[in-house]
């Protein structure tokens, strides 16, 4: 476990120098299409349900049918930064670059891991949600992450239930696998976003408590991984920044490594 966490500090340290404080969609690289690999990163594009903000997804530039979408907060950075702790931490062969994904083709079927954040602005059409709920039960896994508050987590519950009407929600005990599948992870705390720097803040609205929830299919599975009152992504894409605190970082880039860990083997 020191080995790790020793490996974790020099793999930040890195970052720094790679991507040299980038931070804009623009200065990237474009995503190769010949890289192969054992694991695919991607995230999950959605319509925003009406009457939420749409607009800029932080930093990120991602266009779905003509308009920027809350789906793309972070990204690209956000991913990239994260796929490279990944396979520095890891022995997984994993694609270098992320993957979005919309529900209204069958691609998702090709990306047994699925990252969603500002979930509580989504919305499905009934095909859609038929899709997500048939892509979990056959294996997928959905990370979402970057909502806050009492608000927010009634927005999110109102497309979860489109896609499972009566499955319930659960709490995370400290003990359940998916804290341990690399990292044991029995001392968890909030992970906050950028902000942190300027107002000292871990929370946002009035998510002062993180809240590390999932829902499972029949057998126990963890088919969707629920980080509520927490922003991981933030954490991964401000990695590179002196300002924002390692530890946040850390426990982020724990958190996620788990995650992805946990989903290839369960």
């Amino acid at each position: 476990m020191k080995l790790a966490l020793v490996l974790l500090c020099v793999a930040i340290a890195a970052f720094a120098v790679q991507f040299g404080g980038y931070q804009r969609y623009g200065r990237f690289q474009p995503a190769p299409t010949n890289e192969r690999a054992e694991f695919a990163w991607s995230r999950l594009q959605y319509d925003p349900a009406v009457g939420s903000s749409g607009g800029f997804g932080g930093y990120g530039y991602g266009f779905r049918r003509g308009r920027r979408g809350l789906w793309s907060t972070d990204y690209p950075k956000a991913d990239r930064t994260f796929l490279d702790a990944l396979k520095r931490l890891t022995r997984i062969n994993a694609r270098s670059y992320e993957q979005p994904v919309s529900l209204s083709t069958d691609d998702v079927f090709n990306y047994p891991f699925l990252y969603a954040v500002q979930v509580q602005s989504w919305t499905f059409t009934p095909p859609e949600a038929l899709k997500l709920h048939d892509y979990l039960l056959k294996g997928g896994f959905l990370m979402v992450d970057d909502f806050h508050g009492t608000a927010d987590w009634d927005n999110f519950m109102l497309g979860m239930r489109m896609v499972f009407p009566n499955r319930p929600v659960v709490d995370l005990p400290d003990n359940d696998e998916i804290f341990h599948v690399l990292y044991n992870l029995d001392d968890k705390f909030q992970v906050p976003g950028e902000q942190f720097v300027n107002t000292g803040r871990t929370y946002e609205k009035d998510g002062y408590v993180p809240k590390w929830r999932a829902i499972r299919d029949d057998d126990g599975r963890v088919m969707v991984a629920i980080c509520h009152n927490m922003h991981l992504g933030d954490a991964w894409e401000w990695a590179d920044s002196p300002q924002y605190p390692e530890k946040f970082a850390g426990m982020a880039f724990r958190i996620g490594v788990n995650y992805v860990m946990y989903s290839m083997t369960h």
